[in-house]
């Protein structure tokens, strides 16, 4: 079994293209999508109607949420008055372009995915999907995070494999949340940014997440995944948004990945 997982497209239509390009390709057997279909460039509604015309199931994602309420707070956790100024001006520019249809699927999202897979004889594995975390929406869990923290929220949230996005930057750990002689191997697996990477590499990024009969979760490898970058048109749109009322700074971040 392989299961496609791509998120944080924000807007960005020319990498979200790419994405499809790639994916088919590589032929998945599903494919899902772990929200932030919009902010911080210009083509919210064709980003969308494009993921809306594939039918691929699809989660909320701390932008999602506030678009589909008409909000001014995307839930994001900006740092300094500047980056609060310019949020303030994402937000209020994709208010302002959302048309009413997609408003209304943006608000009718679902907040998680939870699929059980029968892998083997008295083995279920529990895979779920999030945008931040369990927990909340635009929780942030980065790689550092201490290793008991994050167990339990793996553990609370009676996941196997937790699949999430939020940070931008795609990383993959392995837990074991049982003992030395008797295992029990939990993932959390981050899978990157389609359209706003943040790890310094201005490629989109997805995972395919691999598993079979002979997976289990007391086998630490037996469940992988697999960080898949693709070229996209970055300078189409960094030039967008420097066309558009957005913040240049936006434009910048995506030549750069940060």
């Amino acid at each position: 079994m392989t299961i496609a997982l791509f998120s944080d497209i924000h807007a960005n239509l020319p990498a979200l293209e790419a994405f499809f390009a790639d994916v088919e390709k590589r032929r998945p057997d599903q494919i899902f999508c772990l929200g932030d279909l919009v902010g911080y460039n210009i083509w919210p509604n064709e980003v969308i109607r494009a993921i809306r015309e594939r039918g691929i199931p699809t989660i909320t994602g701390n932008y999602d949420f506030g678009i589909g309420r008409s909000s001014d707070d995307c839930g994001c956790a900006y740092k300094t008055d500047e980056e609060k100024a310019n949020g303030a001006v994402s937000i209020s520019f994709t208010n302002r372009i959302v048309e009413p249809d997609e408003r209304r699927y943006l608000r009718e999202l679902p907040k998680h995915i939870r699929l059980e897979f029968e892998l083997n004889d008295g083995d279920p594995l529990q895979l779920l999907l999030v945008h931040g975390s369990p927990r909340k929406v635009n929780e942030y869990l980065f790689e550092d995070r201490e290793e008991k923290s994050l167990l339990r929220i793996l553990e609370g949230a009676h996941a196997d494999v937790l699949c999430f996005g939020h940070t931008h930057k795609p990383y993959h750990r392995v837990l074991n949340s049982g003992t030395e002689t008797e295992p029990h191997f939990r993932h959390a697996i981050n899978i990157g940014s389609v359209g706003k990477p943040k790890d310094g590499d201005p490629r989109g990024g997805y995972v395919l997440l691999h598993f079979d009969a002979a997976s289990s979760t007391r086998l630490a490898g037996s469940i992988r995944s697999e960080l898949i970058r693709f070229e996209y048109d970055v300078e189409k749109a960094a030039l967008a948004v420097e066309s558009s009322p957005l913040p240049d700074a936006y434009a910048t971040a995506l030549r750069i990945a940060r």
